[in-house]
């Protein structure tokens, strides 16, 4: 039997319920750590899901911050220094990358606080998160505010990319089952990546036979 909602059945819903629902209903998202530091040495990182690709020319990645009715560390450091990592959660540090999310007070590390270790590379000002096998240093290009519901569209320009081998293929697409990548399912489910297809690119004329 099918469940049906209308916009205002969705808007009149229980709060937990409405999340949970609406968080869902996008399918599987990427599970990443976002880390910053501030300008006098802060280390901060933090979980997100909302990260996508907008470009390959130049290599643009956005992610969506919520809006800033309460502190939001990683917006704060990314406005005042231009610069962040997003680190790729695997299945190895999915508990403490979920925990990351609690709200700590602005001088504690959620590094520290939930046992992962920072690392920098080639002079970047932003750390990384060590245990993760694909990183990207950015460069803060364009913030676009939503006015619909608050909320802020970050954009950056990947500076620095770091994948493991093992992953890479020879025409530069990336095997993150490999990885133990995860996704995330609505706000706090995580689920493993498995890959069950590759299919060329699509072309008209080859148009497989779909009647047969």
């Amino acid at each position: 039997m099918e469940q049906s909602y209308t916009h205002q059945e969705i808007l009149d819903l229980d709060r937990v319920f409405r999340l949970n629902l609406i968080n869902s209903v996008t399918g599987f998202k990427p599970a990443v750590l976002i880390a910053t530091k501030s300008r006098d040495g802060q280390e901060n990182v933090a979980i997100f899901s909302s990260v996508v690709h907008l470009g390959s020319t130049p290599p643009l990645i956005g992610f969506i911050m919520r809006p800033t009715t309460v502190p939001r560390q990683t917006l704060e450091y990314i406005l005042d220094t231009k610069y962040y990592t997003i680190n790729q959660v695997q299945e190895s540090f999915i508990e403490q990358a979920h925990y990351t999310s609690a709200k700590f007070e602005e001088h504690e590390s959620e590094f520290e606080r939930c046992n992962l270790k920072a690392s920098y590379k080639d002079g970047f000002h932003a750390p990384y998160v060590e245990a993760s096998q694909l990183k990207m240093g950015l460069k803060l290009e364009q913030t676009i505010d939503i006015a619909l519901n608050g909320t802020i569209l970050v954009i950056g320009s990947i500076q620095h990319l770091y994948v493991e081998d093992s992953c890479l293929q020879s025409n530069g697409r990336l095997r993150l089952d490999k990885l133990g990548t995860v996704a995330i399912g609505g706000l706090n489910k995580y689920n493993r990546v498995e890959e069950i297809a590759e299919f060329p690119y699509a072309r008209v004329h080859e148009l497989p036979d779909f009647n047969l």
